[in-house]
């Protein structure tokens, strides 16, 4: 089987490499010659753990290629994958030029039956302004060329994205035909051996499963820094009260972390779109409004901890940063807390020392020399007044304390992700505020 992924940035490149892990052979398209041509030499655009070596491996065994030409690509195609960018415009609606230009040229190139399949994050309607781009193209060249549109959103967590897509909880497809059904199903036979099924559905109820999904997860996590900043308030703990409802088995314990308010390129772009999506059909959705606001107003919760500590006099202080990314086991900085911290601490004239495993990179792109980066954990803190807590990857969970104390001048954690102990703290004379913590 071949098929073809247009896209080669999180979603395309994660897509099409796990495709050619079970021996389907994909092809991988993206305009951007630069990309193509350092994947061509081994050098993966993003970071996500084991990626490279899955890259590496199915393009020695001539599985996966990658190419600037998608005429060349779609050739005994029986699938082709739309995984460009839908960045959101400054109302909160999806941008779908790039979407619907790889339509139009898939209709100049075709030359047999396809199912075109969006793999993007799309709003409602999206499959059927697909249909008509490649309609109307066919109609341009006079070809009666049969097709079908599919939509198969992806539920890919950063980090895990891997095992996710080998392993899925469930895949979705929207198809209204049955032989755009047997295409999806041939192609993801060997994802459901685990027992976890292949959902079909109407088109439009699967381009909305996706923004719901994550608009729940979202509204878990606002609603939970929520209650963290109510704990703080009345005297409980918000680690007590998440064990507490999560061993509810309605409730469940994934998403009930409180901290600095979520990030990356799915939440808050999805979040904004869905809102969109209503109003523009004329109905409030009331919950995700609050849930965006709540969200906005927490990434700066840590930041406000830190004034009050300081009482107000930030200018001249150095403090140690934590984490970049918005999350641990990516480089992804889009909508990071980290840059809302950043950009606060730089305006109250604080100079700014961090650290992140990989994300480095991608901040010198995002901020330039703003701030300094150092090479490890205790770099950061050679007479830091703070230490700043703002991901929570796994090495900076078990620091040595001892050495902590003798680099820091001020010795006082601000913990954004809740990651320690603050009795085992204390006990070696930190001051330690976190989220929603006595």
């Amino acid at each position: 089987m071949k098929i073809s992924i247009v896209g080669t940035g999180y979603v395309g490149l994660v897509s099409g490499t796990c495709f050619a892990e079970t021996g389907i052979t994909v092809t991988c398209v993206d305009v951007d010659r630069k990309k193509i041509e350092g994947l061509n030499n081994g050098v993966t655009p993003i970071y996500e753990p084991g990626l490279d070596v899955m890259i590496q491996k199915n393009v020695e065994k001539k599985r996966l290629f990658f190419t600037t030409d998608l005429k060349e690509s779609m050739d005994e195609c029986e699938a082709v994958f739309i995984a460009v960018g839908t960045p959101p415009d400054d109302d909160g609606s999806a941008d779908l030029k790039y979407v619907l230009s790889v339509a139009k040229e898939i209709g100049q190139y075709m030359t047999d039956y396809l199912v075109v399949v969006t793999k993007s994050t799309v709003p409602i309607g999206t499959s059927e302004k697909v249909r008509a781009a490649v309609k109307e193209e066919l109609k341009k060249r006079n070809a009666d060329i049969p097709f079908d549109v599919a939509s198969n959103p992806e539920f890919l967590k950063e980090g895990d994205a891997i095992k996710d897509f080998l392993r899925p909880d469930r895949i979705v497809v929207g198809a209204d035909s049955e032989k755009a059904q047997k295409v999806m199903q041939r192609l993801y036979k060997a994802f459901v051996l685990n027992g976890h099924p292949i959902i079909f559905m109407d088109i439009p109820s699967s381009e909305l499963t996706k923004y719901t999904a994550n608009s729940m997860l979202a509204t878990r996590i606002s609603f939970m820094n929520e209650i963290a900043n109510l704990c703080e308030i009345v005297g409980a703990d918000i680690n007590s009260v998440r064990k507490g409802i999560g061993s509810d088995s309605r409730i469940g314990n994934k998403f009930l972390y409180a901290g600095v308010g979520y990030g990356g390129s799915c939440f808050p772009k999805d979040v904004k779109a869905l809102i969109k999506t209503a109003d523009e059909n004329g109905y409030s959705l009331e919950i995700l409004k609050s849930v965006e606001q709540v969200n906005d107003k927490q990434k700066s919760v840590l930041f406000n901890k830190i004034v009050k500590h300081f009482n107000g006099n930030l200018k001249g202080k150095t403090v140690a940063l934590w984490g970049l990314s918005f999350k641990p086991n990516t480089d992804d900085m889009r909508e990071a807390p980290s840059l809302v911290m950043i950009h606060k601490l730089l305006e109250e004239g604080v100079h700014v020392k961090a650290y992140d495993p990989v994300a480095t990179e991608e901040a010198k792109r995002r901020i330039g020399d703003k701030i300094v980066y150092a090479k490890d954990i205790y770099e950061t803190l050679i007479d830091a007044d703070a230490l700043i807590i703002m991901t929570e990857w796994s090495e900076f969970r078990v620091p040595n304390y001892k050495v902590m104390e003798k680099l820091m001048k001020n010795k006082v954690i601000f913990d954004g992700r809740n990651i320690y102990d603050p009795s085992e703290i204390s006990e070696y004379g930190f001051e330690y505020y976190g989220i929603g913590r006595n």
